[in-house]
């Protein structure tokens, strides 16, 4: 099997030249700094916000509980993700910010010096803490959605800097 990055098929760079999954060889790449941003809204019930924001869940602390899954799934991407690196993380921080009336905006940022970027486990985090939220409130509110996840950031690499540029937004 060819696992040369410079053949691939149609330009994805896990598969192999006939097609073949694998998982990219970056021991050649330089080490840099590596950091991705993402981020998600849990939209539901103004009650349920109510509830999340003055501490009442049935469950316990919301925003405290989605913040620590979201951290600890960052740290596990590389054993959810098939062909992900597993990679030693410097740095994950997730943010959870009420916005009323009806949503918890999630946004989760990784930073590593390493071969290869951390975009995958800035989503990863971002739709785990969501997914927490809904876990813990879902004997309330049913109709909870996770929406908006994306890439909103990184930077270091060969490919350097993207920013997601939002309409009306200047660089």
């Amino acid at each position: 099997m060819n696992t040369n990055n410079s053949e691939s098929f149609h330009g994805l760079t896990h598969l192999d030249a006939s097609g073949a999954a694998h998982m990219v060889d970056v021991s050649e790449k330089t080490i840099t700094r590596r950091m991705a941003k993402a981020s998600a809204e849990v939209i539901m019930h103004p009650q349920t916000l109510e509830l999340i924001t003055s501490g009442r869940a049935a469950k316990g602390d919301v925003l405290a509980a989605a913040r620590l899954a979201g951290i600890m799934a960052a740290k596990r991407t590389g054993e959810l993700i098939p062909l992900c690196h597993p990679l030693p993380l410097d740095s994950v921080s997730v943010e959870l910010t009420p916005c009323s009336p009806d949503c918890v905006r999630v946004t989760s940022t990784v930073v590593m010096h390493g071969r290869t970027g951390v975009e995958m486990e800035a989503l990863t985090a971002t739709c785990v803490a969501a997914l927490t939220i809904y876990d813990m409130c879902k004997a309330v509110d049913k109709e909870m959605t996770v929406t908006d996840v994306r890439l909103e950031e990184k930077t270091g690499g060969r490919s350097g800097r993207y920013l997601r540029i939002t309409k009306g937004a200047q660089k």
